[in-house]
């Protein structure tokens, strides 16, 4: 199969990695569609995606259009004449007539167990929404929003420790290895796609900075998940008069207390636990305003006045 692989992240770059590792004398990957280089960095000079890096590093040719709905985009990926369009994270939507141009059709790779969880964020909202498990779908696109027919699925308990970070990185591993899957007997799965049933279907929707304020009325069990779902970004946070305090860590505690939520009940050596709704939480990593992520035993050694039993959080 000519293979043209559209991906930007670094959960996409896995993708690129294990199809590059499948390829032999029958497959080859032809081209690389990746999005624009960005600025980046305090200089915001202009960087590469992941994928570009990798791609470049074996010397595929790498396209990056603004969109595909563009004719003259659509007329040079034609031009490629691929067998399969393999499409993980790339941050573009495909119209139908770019779905139409490969013979066998688009894949996508798509890190949940769809239908649950179509849309931007599915990692960061299975682990939001307490779920006890997720996975990497693999389907055959179509033009809705991660409306296709499905041909393969993994499987991924989720922990208590887990953060979304975590879960990014195991999820990208098995849908690299799910593509290598995949593309052994590509035939077999598309001939046996289920089609997803759409009345079990929720939507993910992207993540804002202001969702991850910390409601401390919520119960500690509910708020523990906001930190490890918003880890590494946006960042669960909270207000300690003007400023504002991150949380990277934490663990929820079945306390039982009467104070006001937000309340400071106590400091320990390694954490600083707060009253919830129900329960407290117990905060271990945080980052002060200008300063970077700190274990909270280091940072009441650093700054031992900072916090005092009976401050209210907001």
């Amino acid at each position: 199969m000519r293979i043209v692989f559209a991906g930007t992240p670094e959960f996409a770059a896995t993708s690129l990695k294990a199809v590059l590792a499948a390829c032999d004398t029958n497959h080859q990957v032809v081209a690389v569609y990746t999005q624009p280089d960005r600025p980046a960095g305090r200089g915001r000079k202009l960087k590469p995606s992941p994928v570009k890096e990798l791609a470049l590093q074996h010397q595929l040719p790498v396209y990056q259009p603004l969109s595909l709905k563009d004719e003259a985009a659509q007329a040079e990926l034609r031009a490629l004449q691929p067998d399969l369009m393999i499409v993980v994270a790339y941050g573009l939507l495909l119209p139908q007539a770019v779905l139409d141009i490969p013979t066998l059709g688009c894949i996508n790779v798509h890190a949940s167990l769809l239908p649950r969880w179509r849309g931007a964020a599915p990692i960061q909202r299975a682990l939001l929404a307490g779920d006890s498990a997720t996975g990497v779908t693999l389907m055959q696109m179509d033009a809705g929003l991660d409306t296709g027919a499905m041909l393969l699925k993994t499987h991924c308990p989720i922990t208590a420790t887990d953060t979304s970070a975590s879960l990014h990185d195991k999820l990208a591993i098995q849908g690299g290895e799910a593509l290598q899957q995949l593309l052994q007997q590509l035939d077999q799965y598309q001939a046996t796609a289920e089609t997803q049933n759409p009345a079990e279907a929720c939507y993910a929707a992207k993540l804002s900075k202001e969702e991850a304020r910390v409601s401390w009325p919520r119960p500690a069990t509910e708020l523990d998940r906001t930190v490890r779902g918003y880890n590494p970004w946006p960042v669960a946070w909270f207000t300690e008069g003007d400023d504002v305090i991150r949380i990277w860590q934490a663990k929820p505690l079945n306390i039982e207390h009467n104070a006001q939520p937000g309340t400071l009940l106590d400091i320990e050596k390694d954490g600083l636990i707060v009253a919830c709704g129900e329960g407290c939480l117990k905060l271990t990593q945080l980052q002060l305003p200008g300063g970077r992520q700190m274990n909270v035993t280091d940072l009441l050694n650093g700054h031992p006045e900072r916090f005092a039993a009976g401050q209210l959080f907001a």
